[in-house]
């Protein structure tokens, strides 16, 4: 097995802490979406530790399309796994309603948009996913420690 680099490493254990629970959420996403536009879509700034797409989904209420930047884990088929860790806070991210009430949605993904359509994984499917994402992000573990409601997964499959 490689060697997880320094530098990935650091991240992982900062990513951990409260602190970024309380500050990433208001930052990220924010550097994310201008970042993007900049660049036509070609650069996602938070990609560059972990992959990730921009998600336009239906607002559950106002049918509005969202605009969210996300990290996601590739499959080898081609679909994209969203986890809604909401950086370990309480309360599922609003993007997760969104798709639960409108699973018709597009991604960015490396300047690419693809119409997509999400599920909701359940079951053993959820447990055997659950398991590859924290090989995949191993903080994941430690948000869903600090937390009470399940952290929701979708699979997002290309229509």
């Amino acid at each position: 097995m490689a060697k997880t680099p320094a530098g990935v490493r650091l991240v992982r254990k900062v990513s951990s802490t409260r602190l970024f629970a309380k500050v990433a959420p208001h930052v990220i996403p924010a550097m994310d979406r201008a970042v993007h536009r900049l660049t036509r879509g070609k650069v996602l700034l938070s990609a560059q530790m972990l992959p990730g797409v921009i998600l336009t989904a239906r607002g559950a209420r106002t049918g509005r399309p969202r605009v969210t930047p996300l990290a996601c884990m590739p499959e080898e088929s081609g679909d994209w796994i969203l986890i809604g860790s909401n950086f370990g806070r309480e309360g599922h991210p609003a993007w997760t309603a969104n798709l639960l009430k409108h699973p018709e949605a597009e991604v960015s993904w490396k300047g690419e948009d693809i119409a997509v359509r999400a599920s909701l994984l359940e079951g053993e499917e959820r447990e055997r996913v659950w398991k590859e994402a924290l090989r995949f992000w191993p903080p994941y573990a430690t948000y869903q420690s600090r937390i009470t409601r399940q952290i929701r997964l979708f699979r997002l499959t290309r229509r």
